[in-house]
């Protein structure tokens, strides 16, 4: 099956933010983990073809991705 250009985008974005994961310390990696499946499985009842709904998500989440890449920022709660 072929996937969408916005569903490229939100696997792209998911990816990155586990990625980020790992560049945590070690004690705090699970939560950044679990805080990402979370936030992503909160909005997985959208609908694919609510386009702006999908893209205002990704543009947020892209932003929220920027701040919590801080390594300044340890753990989330």
């Amino acid at each position: 099956m072929k996937l969408s250009g916005l569903q490229k985008q939100v696997i792209h974005l998911y990816r990155s933010c586990v990625r980020m994961a790992y560049k945590k310390p070690v004690e705090y990696q699970p939560h950044w983990r679990k805080f990402t499946r979370d936030e992503f499985d909160k909005h997985q009842h959208i609908p694919k073809k609510s386009f702006a709904a999908v893209e205002h998500l990704i543009r947020a989440g892209t932003r929220r991705l920027e701040m919590y890449s801080n390594d300044q920022i340890k753990d989330i709660h």
